[in-house]
């Protein structure tokens, strides 16, 4: 292999590229890798702090998740929290809170007593609190509820609001500090084609030509794009679901979620302190529909037609989708809720399932919060497929999204780690053991 030839290239600097990076300087043999990314620093997309909504998901309070899908985004999610407790004494990149899912209701009230005996075993501090706890510790929480109204809440200490933006950049910091490796970064260089030339591949940038053994393209929305150009993810499109916030005066000590709604494949709406100021709670998110791969980046609107494609098949399968009345209301409501003055009023109805002594002049608007997550359809099934969506193609692999989005980082890294080391072949090796032992904290975890 030529000395002009990377052994991996990672394509994406986000939070997803910057963890593989790390994993592999600190637990691989592999000594050339490049980082490409489009723009000036790591994490300025998706993980950017104001683009996401800084939750570190374990799945304890996601009513949405089965046991089995906790089980996995925990053993995930644990792997990131104990990086940082190890990594980050000074804590830049997180905030630690109490978390509920609050249940409002008889028929909430029963769902999260059933979910509280099922999960119990899973999450030892998961408790379930009264009224009268929920007063104590959230005060807002019962001021002007209806004194009748029946509620309850799965309560724990172990919430953690992250800003992924500096997670990254803790992850890049302790890839470079390997001296003994060659890595390279390249930032300002856009990806506008990939090629292969018998095996190694061929990455276009309007400044540098790369070349690399093995690829893992980790570049969110745009990694659908760069996979249907090399001839993969043909019957996958993307549904690019964009989320918003709301500002407030300080509410909240933690994290509140609600219920999450039935058929709904989009995060229920929750209220927590902003991760780097508690004096300012954030509400979200809502969910809107956008033609574009990126948020606010309006070149790739003509980038998201591409890789939706105008085929029939992708046509009727958002029309399929959307026939669901329940899932139809909803991104019309979501779209409303973006508006100037409406849509603040009807979305303050939702905030108050949690706040209800909220008013309209306690809500601001977000702007400029508020990223991108493709949600991959299926243009067989003509469904969304809900998730994490990789594809793995010939010494080259796509991670599209994650699942739940970045919490699951470090187990993605590792997950792809061990393909690429598989594509790399004979003498290459992953430690896998020292991995997992470094990020358990004496916590029992085995490796996949």
């Amino acid at each position: 292999m030529s000395q002009n030839t990377y052994e991996i290239a990672i394509i994406g600097g986000g939070v997803c590229g910057t963890a593989l990076l790390y994993t592999l300087s600190n637990y691989t043999n592999v000594d050339r890798i490049a980082l490409i990314e489009k723009n000036s620093a790591v994490a300025l997309v998706n993980s950017c702090k104001s683009n996401n909504s800084q939750t570190l998901h374990f799945g304890d309070i996601e009513t949405n998740y089965t046991l089995e899908k906790a089980r996995k985004v925990n053993r995930a999610a644990t792997l990131v929290k104990n990086y940082l407790l190890n990594n980050d004494s000074q804590q830049q990149a997180y905030t630690k809170y109490h978390k509920m899912v609050l249940a409002v209701g008889e028929e909430q009230v029963a769902k999260l007593k059933n979910r509280y005996e099922e999960f119990k075993q899973l999450f030892p501090t998961l408790k379930l609190i009264d009224k009268e706890k929920i007063a104590e510790l959230e005060p807002k929480i019962l001021e002007e509820r209806e004194t009748t109204e029946d509620i309850l809440a799965l309560f724990t200490e172990e919430g953690y609001t992250i800003n992924f933006q500096n997670l990254s950049q803790l992850f890049l910091g302790h890839a470079i500090n390997k001296i003994s490796k060659n890595i390279d970064i390249f930032f300002d260089h856009q990806v506008t084609k990939i090629t292969k030339q018998d095996d190694i591949y061929v990455i276009k940038t309007p400044e540098k030509t790369i070349r690399a053994k093995a690829i893992a393209v980790e570049a969110g929305a745009h990694s659908l794009l760069l996979a249907k150009s090399l001839g993969y993810g043909r019957d996958y499109a993307l549904l690019s679901v964009a989320g918003s916030f709301y500002f407030a005066p300080k509410m909240l000590k933690g994290k509140v979620y609600t219920v999450q709604l039935k058929k709904l494949p989009f995060a229920a709406i929750h209220g927590d302190p902003e991760v780097d100021n508690p004096d300012l709670t954030r509400f979200g998110p809502t969910a809107k529909v956008l033609p574009m791969l990126e948020r606010r980046n309006y070149a790739t609107v003509l980038e998201y037609f591409q890789t939706a494609g105008l085929r029939v098949k992708a046509i009727a399968s958002f029309l399929k989708i959307l026939s669901d009345f329940t899932v139809l209301r909803y991104i019309i409501l979501n779209l409303i809720y973006d508006l100037p003055v409406i849509g603040k009023r009807l979305f303050i109805k939702q905030v108050r399932k949690i706040i209800p002594s909220i008013t309209l002049k306690d809500l601001k608007f977000a702007r400029g919060y508020g990223g991108v997550r493709p949600q991959i359809v299926n243009l067989n099934t003509r469904s969304l497929e809900l998730g994490e969506a990789k594809i793995l193609g010939d010494n080259i692999l796509f991670n599209i999204t994650p699942s739940p989005g970045a919490s699951t980082c470090l187990q993605n890294a590792q997950d792809d780690t061990e393909s690429l080391i598989g594509f790399l072949g004979k003498g290459y090796k992953f430690n896998k053991e020292k991995f997992v032992a470094d990020l358990s904290n004496q916590l029992d975890f085995v490796g996949r």
